[in-house]
């Protein structure tokens, strides 16, 4: 019996590293694993940060949000680390562009490229949409208060404006091959002079939404036309992006942190300001320098399988960390105010709480990904064949016309 107990631990390990094994073997050796690797990063990044950043304080018989940042602001490089939409744009542009330069060499049609690259984006929307349209239903049917529902369905909702962003973006793509990062760049810098030096409207920032983050898009399509190989490249961005950052916070008013902090006047993020870009300039710079690096490292079949399964699931988890939050708030409400789910985030006790709780989350996620991975990954197909993460990497972004024959 002993012996058995300790032979299974190692018969699981050696299938794990078995399907790590077959699922390096069968990756095409041009695929640039690099890309995949900076997406997966991305991801969780902004999964962590929300995690870490977003506070749901029950008060009285209400859920309201609160943010550690506010009442703690020397956790700010926190967003500085986990804010990384930028590296996700850099990365979409440069797989739209490529992948449609490749379709168009093949003599696919528009209409037909972008079909398949927007149904894996918003096939998951859907459930999301209806899961929140029936829960908050059910919570004002059975007395839940309004502002709670408000607060649940507002966090929950709240990464579909990205998804509508980055389809936009993705829609504009044959625009945008040629397209010098300098023009969104120049956009974002006048109408921040207008709206904060000139004393503008606010509602002016919303034109920001689309040209701040076409920076860092326009900077993967310029990574396609080959212009960011050397580490030249990497280095201006990565140095000026900074140095433009701090004299931006550190003279110009800008916030410090690169998401938003409930009270404050200004959001780096809602909408994205000159800051968050030029600080989204330095990240990108920094990921263009890394890209040699991770290359190395995903030739560990291990590394690889990981950042293959988390890419086959990107939208699943970024779509449904909200919910995995909340889900998990609001069943420990019935212990009572538990400490860093439920309390004011104002000390190391709760910092040291919520980051105990971060395993839980992770748990709830996985419960969703089980329940709704499908509709982005399509149904499981029998006999269990690993190369399918390969296969649907491979239909999705082709590194080239080879690549795609031989899917």
């Amino acid at each position: 019996m002993a012996e058995h107990r300790t032979h299974r631990p190692r018969g699981v390990r050696d299938g794990i590293r078995q399907a790590a094994e077959r699922i390096d073997a069968v990756t095409p050796p041009e695929r640039d694993r690099a890309v995949d690797a900076l997406r997966a990063f991305a991801i969780l990044g902004v999964v962590l940060g929300h995690w870490l950043v977003t506070a749901l304080v029950a008060d009285g018989g209400t859920l309201h949000t609160a943010s550690p940042l506010q009442r703690m602001p020397w956790l700010v490089p926190i967003s500085w680390v986990f804010q990384t939409l930028a590296v996700f744009f850099l990365v979409g542009g440069h797989v739209a562009t490529r992948g449609y330069t490749s379709a168009r060499a093949r003599g696919t049609t528009y209409p037909h490229w972008l079909k398949s690259r927007l149904a894996r984006l918003f096939k998951p929307v859907a459930a999301v949409l209806a899961l929140w349209t029936v829960a908050a239903a059910a919570l004002l049917l059975t007395g839940a208060p309004f502002e709670t529902v408000r607060t649940l369905v507002k966090l929950a909702l709240s990464p579909l404006w990205f998804l509508l962003v980055f389809g936009v973006l993705t829609a504009a793509t044959p625009l945008l091959l040629r397209l010098h990062p300098l023009w969104p760049l120049a956009v974002v810098l006048h109408v921040d002079l207008v709206r904060f030096g000139l004393g503008g409207p606010d509602r002016l920032g919303w034109v920001d939404l689309a040209a701040g983050w076409l920076v860092p898009y326009s900077l993967g399509a310029a990574w396609t036309r080959g212009e960011l190989e050397g580490r030249r490249a990497g280095w201006l961005l990565l140095g000026g992006g900074a140095v433009a950052t701090a004299v931006l916070v550190g003279w110009a008013g800008y916030p410090a942190s690169m998401v938003g902090v409930p009270g404050a006047h200004v959001s780096n993020l809602n909408p994205p300001t000159l800051a968050a870009v030029t600080f989204g300039l330095a990240q990108c710079g920094g990921a263009l320098l890394l890209r040699d690096r991770l290359r190395r490292g995903m030739r560990r079949p291990a590394a690889w399988a990981a950042v293959a399964l988390v890419n086959l699931s990107a939208m699943t988890i970024f779509l449904w960390h909200q919910t995995a939050l909340m889900a998990t708030t609001a069943t420990g409400l019935a212990a009572g105010r538990l400490p860093g789910l439920h309390t004011v985030p104002d000390g190391l006790g709760w910092v040291a709480a919520r980051t105990a709780w971060l395993p839980v989350f992770a748990l709830a996620l996985a419960v969703c990904w089980a329940a709704f991975r499908s509709l982005e990954q399509g149904p499981r197909r029998s006999g269990g064949r690993p190369s399918r993460v390969v296969q649907v990497h491979r239909r999705t972004e082709p590194a080239s016309a080879k690549e795609v024959r031989r899917a």
